[in-house]
């Protein structure tokens, strides 16, 4: 048999995406685009691919809601090689080609410039990488960026900023960039879950970086992954007792009852609940 033979046709593959996926994709994907107004009429969105499944997917899921769905609007594929390995770049055309992404590669050299990083290499390593993104986008003219982001990545983030960062914060479903005017930044993957998106690359036979980081190739997991790792593992042995526990994770982001807080800060400045709290004593 040969290579090409093993992967269902790109026709195939999209037609499932609306069909067979549809309930655990790209129905999940059409309701955050709505949800959070992720789209606007003649929006130019950079679609950010990594290599990974993630941003393969969602590279699929944004062509079709760009023929099916009621808004019109123009997409970019682009790829930053922050210095991967050869193996790993061809990884991504071959790819690319596979599922007819037409991606935009342009180099950076973020890789050499946090490898010597011994603290929160992947942290640096992302924020560099999103202001690579940021600014390439904008040269082509576009107004938003794409991420991959799923449910998964958000719920992690939001337990490893309370048992981590003691902070209740999570991953916005979208974001208007502080550093480039008339930029935002959005996560239409918002609701899918990891599973399916692993479900659906099994199924089709395809097979993605898992990650092309030079670093975390060549020395043992860096402290970000661990800890990722570690959340990650608490919340599928939390699902055993209570299977909605992830979907509660994300529920209490959007049920958070500040009368109910100690203390909180918003537009950079903080409150305390004893403000109020000897205002209304004061008023009896």
């Amino acid at each position: 048999m040969q290579k090409e033979e093993k992967f269902k046709s790109v026709i195939e593959i999209e037609r499932q995406l609306i069909k067979k996926y549809k309930p655990t994709l790209y129905s999940p994907f059409i309701h955050a685009l709505q949800d959070f107004e992720m789209i606007q009429e003649g929006d130019k969105i950079a679609v950010c691919i990594s290599g990974g499944k993630d941003s393969m997917l969602l590279a699929k899921l944004m062509q079709e809601v760009q023929k099916h769905g009621k808004y019109k609007f123009e997409i970019v594929f682009l790829c930053m090689d922050p210095g991967y390995s050869k193996k790993n770049l061809e990884k991504i055309k071959e790819n690319a080609k596979i599922l007819n992404i037409p991606i935009q590669f342009f180099s950076s050299n973020i890789f050499e410039t946090v490898k010597n990083i011994d603290r929160s290499p992947c942290y640096l390593c992302a924020r560099m990488r999103r202001g690579y993104l940021y600014a390439k986008a904008k040269e082509l003219g576009c107004n938003k960026i794409a991420l991959g982001h799923h449910f998964n990545d958000v719920i992690e983030t939001v337990l490893i900023s309370m048992l981590y960062g003691a902070e209740i914060k999570t991953m916005m479903p979208k974001i208007i960039s502080k550093n480039f005017e008339g930029m935002e930044l959005i996560r239409p993957m918002y609701y899918i879950k990891e599973d399916d998106i692993i479900r659906w690359a099994r199924n089709n036979n395809l097979e993605f970086i898992n990650c092309a980081c030079r670093f975390t190739e060549e020395v043992s997991t860096g402290e970000d992954q661990s800890k990722r790792k570690e959340i990650k593992e608490l919340i599928k042995n939390l699902k055993t007792t209570n299977p909605n526990v992830d979907i509660n994770i994300l529920r209490s982001t959007v049920g958070v009852n500040v009368d109910t807080l100690i203390g909180y800060k918003k537009d950079s400045i903080e409150y305390n609940f004893l403000d109020l709290y000897n205002e209304k004593k004061n008023t009896k």
